[in-house]
């Protein structure tokens, strides 16, 4: 008798590469995100979207707050159409971030998921900024592309 593990034949090698491959362009990491910030990547607009009161509490430096509630076509005209939206929420027992996904896709936006959320980001030990965001709602420079 096989054991759990081995009950259901593993797939072939590039079925598994190609699984892999698409999990990837709908999600990132933590670590992946806190090494983007580190080195000043702008290729990407981080967005919490998680309530105000929770951003205030404590946040990824950087985010900016947006509840996927308040994501309205207009507001997001702030960027131009080809920005690459990171969205995350408290962590893997939130669905924020699948509805603020889902939200940005159906506005026409790219969107990518910070799995683990501020769960994640804690337990890899990386910093948080705390209280609101100067400017967390500003649009970037009418000159920035990502």
């Amino acid at each position: 008798m096989p054991s759990a593990v081995a009950e259901f034949e593993a797939a072939p090698p590039e079925e598994v590469a190609a699984h892999y491959a698409r999990r990837l362009a709908f999600e990132t990491d933590c670590a992946d995100v806190h090494g983007a910030l580190r080195g000043a990547a702008d290729d990407f607009v981080l967005l919490d979207v998680r309530g105000p009161k929770l951003y205030e509490r404590g946040h990824v430096p950087g985010a900016i707050n947006l509840p996927h509630g308040k994501m309205t076509a207009s507001k997001m005209e702030n960027w131009p159409q080809d920005t690459l939206f990171v969205v995350y929420c408290a962590g893997p027992h939130c669905n924020g971030t699948d509805r603020a996904a889902l939200r940005l896709a159906r506005l026409g936006r790219r969107v990518k998921v910070m799995i683990g959320g501020m769960t994640g980001w804690a337990d890899e030990g990386f910093p948080l900024m705390v209280g609101p965001a100067a400017g967390s709602l500003a649009p970037p420079d009418p000159g920035h592309s990502p």
